[in-house]
């Protein structure tokens, strides 16, 4: 009980020191003239004091030649002599209060595609309202030389603007027509290039309209909604990328000859023999040959406890060491390993999950071909009828422009966007915009027990059992460890008020508890087996055990805190009409003993293989699932599910499985966005309902001849401002709720409404 279980970024701090220069050699890279680089992520930085203290930290370090911080990425770059081995980048930072670890290259790459997005619609505004300026003096009835002028000053405007953000859709609409298909973006390109090619031949003509503002608005409107859309849609970055911070990049490995070498983990073949330091993760599935300790397979397995090993012991890739020096002997290669593995059925799931279309994707199918048949008849029928090509292009032009898909593309992503705003204001924050849509469906709601119904915290269950003498000896003990079980006691101790109890000749031993002594009676704190004297005590007894002189004097039996207000919100999910169950890798007992707490139907140590199967069987028998997991052990079961939700607490990987993540300890969170989504549903299937009747009524207008190419851009920038009003009664959504009244179908229930507006 000599340490608790470590991050996965402050392993490596703990690992043995030549293990983490191996770790910092391998991570770092040569720049030149004898200079290594290495690049390390401190997220804890936030202004320019970190910067200062973190920079001339480790300026101090022996052979570091510069450090530089970047405040937005949160990363420092250490150049340090290649000569010389590395210094204490990590226990340098971590001493003076800033948590890091070694960057992984490739796991932070910036969306340059939303960079281009926003300075397209930088552009495209600029040049709109530019050109909106001028077209009022021409509507307010400039002189003709005037209104020549200012026609040529805004096609000057207009040309290169269109040229730079109109490139978002020509780019794909020529790939479209050159595959011989078409989409979304091709008649905005051909209505927006006919515009501006028609508004040019009236200028030189000196005619006296011309439809630059149009043209220019148009794209302008576009690139909201298609901005809004892609945000969305790319803020989830992969979950299995996430899968590199629990995998270690190296280890340990005895050599035939007896001596040590540090090899990269993908050349960790099996038979190998690893030496594994308290503090670091298993870097392939293996054996354990000599050594006693303690493992934490929470984010692996789901087991909530940690778990005592000793030779001949099974550990899987990822699981942590937690207190004794192991010698373990691998089974199998990375590729081979629980982590891979993971990966494997993590990229399954992911592709599964991708044959969803949302419903913008499936109304864009139908949009162009109908458009283009639209303008083309119109066109076709005016030359039939009048022969005036110019009048008959300006009328198919009209057209173009009055059916542009300003309201349609808008009416997802800005209510997506809305609903995600109201979510984060709540401590929910939306990760993907589709999840939204699959989450306003769902039926089945399967929560994971470890980090998810309960919190990573221990609590004392049978206090009631243990008098408060012993109580103030175990936890004056335990103060003198980091162990999870150590910390449960110390602050049970602190709960009851007990006297800290002065110690003597205080030790550990690995694997097993800790040794004290009181004047002249010797403690005990651990196993049963190492604490306890007697045989037929150590078989009877279970947990942790204080003994005095190797007699029992007090037993402690610890579970999982249950996170807040969990009856709450599976009394709301009841209400909103969705079957709740549990699904764990924990053992029967404790899975068991909650779930007939709660009333819920439950699966026990359930394997990740087995919580995506069942998950995709329920799919396939007609149920939308929420999966709500937290660890590696639940990812796959994650992305395989129609919807995920994970805890603010929980592993990397898992967060970035998760469509939605929820800050607040409070599960009230997961029915609150089930609400929102399905209120955000009815939003959105509002907003299709006026674009396409903003449509049935203009179109025909236009096809008559009633409408010209700038009549059509207010008639469609009035309908997107529509969408929009539209989206924005969801703001209004939950200050309408009041705490006392019964919630509709699809809202949170009115007692969960209530606790959470206290709150």
């Amino acid at each position: 009980m000599s340490c608790c279980a470590p991050s996965a970024e402050a392993a490596l701090a703990m690992a043995d020191p030549d293990t983490a220069n191996e770790e910092v050699l391998l991570a770092s890279r040569i720049i030149g003239d004898g200079v290594r680089q290495t690049d390390l992520s401190v997220p804890g930085i936030h202004c320019g004091c970190c910067i200062q203290k973190v920079e001339v930290a480790l300026g101090a370090l022996p052979g570091v030649e510069k450090a530089r911080v970047n405040l937005s990425s949160k990363r420092v770059a250490i150049r340090w002599q290649a000569d010389k081995p590395p210094a204490p980048f990590i226990e340098t930072l971590n001493n003076i209060g800033y948590d890091a670890y070694l960057h992984d290259a490739g796991t932070d790459e910036t969306d340059e595609t939303l960079k281009e997005l926003i300075r397209a619609l930088a552009v495209a505004g600029f040049a709109a309202s530019n050109i909106m300026l001028l077209s009022v003096s021409v509507w307010s009835g400039a002189e003709a030389p005037i209104r020549d002028m200012f026609h040529w000053i805004s096609a000057l405007i207009a040309f290169p603007a269109l040229i730079y953000s109109g490139r978002v859709f020509f780019s794909s609409a020529w790939r479209a027509l050159r595959h011989g298909q078409t989409n979304m973006d091709v008649p905005i390109s051909i209505g927006v290039l006919l515009a501006f090619s028609m508004s040019l031949y009236e200028t030189v003509n000196h005619e006296s309209h011309a439809y630059f503002d149009a043209a220019i608005s148009l794209v302008f409107f576009l690139l909201i909604g298609r901005t809004l859309d892609h945000m969305m849609r790319e803020r989830a970055r992969t979950a299995v990328r996430g899968l590199a911070r629990l995998s270690s990049r190296g280890a340990l490995v005895v050599q035939d000859d007896g001596t040590h070498a540090y090899l990269p983990v993908n050349e960790i073949q099996p038979d190998m023999h690893i030496l594994l330091a308290a503090g670091e993760r298993v870097p392939v599935n293996a054996r354990v040959e000599t050594g006693q300790s303690e493992i934490d397979c929470a984010l692996v397995s789901g087991e909530s406890l940690p778990q005592p090993i000793a030779p001949g012991a099974v550990l899987s890739a990822g699981t942590l060491n937690l207190t004794g020096p192991l010698t373990i002997v691998a089974t199998a290669a990375a590729k081979d390993s629980f982590l891979a593995e993971m990966v494997r059925m993590m990229e399954a799931a992911e592709a599964g999950r991708s044959v969803y279309r949302r419903v913008a994707d499936r109304a864009s199918r139908l949009y162009a071909p109908v458009v283009h048949l639209t303008a083309l008849l119109t066109f076709i029928g005016w030359m039939i009828v009048g022969g005036d090509l110019r009048r008959a292009a300006t009328i198919a032009i009209a057209v173009l422009i009055i059916t542009c898909p300003c309201a349609l593309g808008l009416a997802v992503p800005m209510v997506q966007v809305v609903a995600a705003r109201h979510l984060f204001e709540s401590g929910v924050m939306v990760k993907d915009g589709g999840a939204l849509e699959r989450i306003a469906k769902i039926d089945t709601v399967i929560f994971d027990k470890t980090g998810t119904l309960t919190m990573d915290r221990l609590r004392l269950m049978n206090r009631n059992d243990i008098d408060l003498a012993a109580l103030a000896i175990a936890a004056s003990i335990a103060a003198h460890s980091r162990h999870p079980y150590s910390r449960a006691l110390v602050a049970a101790g602190r709960d009851n008020a007990v006297t800290p109890v002065a110690l003597n000749d205080l030790s550990e031993q690995p694997g097993a508890g800790m040794r004290a002594t009181i004047g002249t009676t010797t403690y005990r704190l651990g196993r049963a087996d190492w604490v306890l004297t007697d045989a037929a005590e150590q078989a009877s007894t279970t947990g942790v055990v204080l003994s005095e002189n190797g007699r029992l004097r007090a037993t402690f039996q610890f579970d999982s805190e249950l996170r807040e207000d969990v009856r709450e919100a599976v009394l709301a999910m009841s209400n909103q009409e969705c079957r709740v169950e549990i699904m764990s890798g924990d053992r029967d007992e404790p899975v068991r003993h909650l779930a007939s707490d709660l009333g819920l139907p439950y699966r026990a140590g359930v394997s990740p293989a087995d919580k995506t199967k069942h998950i995709v069987d329920l799919t396939e028998a007609g149920q939308r699932v929420l999966m709500v997991g937290d660890g590696l052990n639940d990812a796959p079961a994650l992305a395989a599910a129609h919807a995920s939700m994970a805890p603010a607490t929980a592993a990397d990987v898992g967060r970035n499985a998760a469509d939605l993540v929820f800050l607040h300890d409070s599960l009230l969170a997961v029915p609150q966005a089930i609400a929102v989504a399905r209120n955000a549903r009815q939003l959105v299937r509002q907003n299709l309902i006026l674009a396409i009747g903003y449509n049935a009524i203009a179109v025909p207008i236009a096809i008559l001849g009633h409408v010209t190419p700038l009549v059509a851009a207010v008639a469609m920038s009035t309908s997107s401002l529509l969408v929009i009003a539209n989206a924005l009664r969801l703001q209004g959504w939950r200050s309408r709720k009041k705490p006392g009244a019964g919630a509709p179908a699809g809202d949170i229930s009115s007692q969960a409404l209530a606790m959470e507006k206290a709150r």
